[in-house]
């Protein structure tokens, strides 16, 4: 059985990789879980790994060695990953439950920063080396916190870079045909309203999260974004539209070179 994926590269940084894998359309329709990522909303862990191993069998090839998520919480933590910290056994999938954060940032080559989303946006940077790589779990939550803004100036202060040196792209996540907030003003501050349709108590989340990161130093060049709305599309996990579901994925590394290994 092929693996259901959108692949994505940055423009001249050939040795970062992006993935977004999707479901089986057919397996999907037999099996509301079927290809979920995410060991917190499935009791069969085999078969979360399962799903794991396939993408790193698959993307070895390109570089990918190992894949790394934490336990999201809907915070603004960052968690710095470096292989030491991670082990040195031949385990190829690690979930740290311990670690609570909703960032995942690294220089190491070969490891895979998972971000498991179900409607959330999984936002996805590296800098123009390709060296560093960040990723985010946005769920409005985070829009509301600007966790958006508050991740990068704690990425760019690490590894001493610049915001206008990085290139982010937004995953498959909610549309804003999808995204109904029907008691904003309880759950928003009111200066999200720009964002708010009144008429139709939707919030555009994809254009909330390319101006934070603009506002973050980002130029406009660099920003890219997958329109597809995970609640309109059956390939995509979307607790707006299931509420018992799995979770897909946003997957970014860098490939390994002789200086590395």
């Amino acid at each position: 059985m092929s693996l259901n994926a959108i692949f994505f590269h940055f423009p001249r940084i050939p040795h970062v990789h992006c993935l977004f894998p999707l479901r089986d359309e057919d397996a999907a329709a037999e099996d509301k879980m079927a290809g979920n990522l995410s060991f917190l909303v499935e009791e069969n862990e085999p078969r979360v790994r399962f799903m794991r191993r396939r993408i790193l069998d698959r993307y070895r090839p390109h570089g990918l060695q190992r894949l790394c998520d934490v336990h999201q919480v809907h915070g603004t933590e960052l968690c710095f990953l470096k292989q030491a910290s991670l082990g040195n056994d031949m385990v190829v999938d690690a979930h740290l439950a311990h670690c609570e954060a909703d960032g995942l940032a690294t220089e190491q080559a070969g490891l895979g920063l998972l971000i498991k989303t179900a409607d959330c946006q999984p936002v996805l940077i590296c800098d123009l080396s390709g060296t560093y790589l960040l990723a985010l779990h946005v769920g409005w939550r985070g829009n509301a916190k600007n966790f958006i803004g508050s991740a990068i100036a704690t990425f760019c202060k690490r590894y001493a870079l610049s915001p206008d040196q990085l290139l982010a792209v937004r995953g498959p996540s909610l549309g804003p045909d999808s995204a109904e907030f029907v008691n904003f003003s309880r759950e928003w501050p009111e200066t999200f309203s720009p964002w708010f349709d009144a008429q139709t108590r939707t919030m555009d989340l994809w254009q909330l999260t390319r101006h934070q990161l603009v506002e973050a130093g980002l130029t406009t060049r660099h920003i890219f974004g997958l329109d597809l709305c995970t609640a309109s599309h059956s390939q995509c996990f979307s607790y707006r539209r299931d509420r018992i579901c799995g979770r897909q994925g946003g997957i970014i590394w860098r490939e390994a070179n002789a200086a590395d290994l």
